[in-house]
């Protein structure tokens, strides 16, 4: 992905054209969240398997764990995600359509985020913690 946009522009203009270096910025924010996304399924399945082995854990409590863990770094991806798609729009494309699909996109992503801390913490985010 990163090499079709290099191609896009010569490279007499890659070094002096901004739009081009926020295009490759955001580019370079998804790839992160993929390797943010990746690593954390490697570990927390890493973790879950070592835990089964040791079996200190019962399985109701490997699986809650594992559970938080991609939860976790889905939600870190989530708000990264929002941040790149910020920069593309304010960067790249200022128009009503793309501010339009900007917002669509953050309401789903605040949507999911939501839904993800009622999976990980057992309640809205609005409300308080159960004793």
């Amino acid at each position: 992905m990163i090499l079709e946009v290099l191609a896009v522009l010569p490279a007499s203009e890659m070094t002096t054209e901004p739009l081009y270096w926020v295009e490759i910025l955001s580019i370079i924010i998804e790839v992160i969240v993929v390797i943010i996304i990746v690593v954390a399924l490697l570990f927390g399945t890493i973790n879950f398997v070592i835990q089964s082995i040791q079996n200190k854990l019962t399985s109701r409590e490997r699986f809650r764990q594992y559970k938080h863990s991609l939860g976790k770094a889905l939600l870190l991806s989530l708000e990264i995600l929002i941040a790149a798609d910020i920069i593309r729009t304010v960067g790249l494309e200022q128009t009503l359509v793309s501010v339009t699909i900007l917002g669509l996109l953050v309401l789903i992503r605040t949507f999911l985020s939501w839904s993800l801390v009622v999976e990980i913490d057992g309640h809205w985010p609005w409300r308080p913690k159960k004793p």
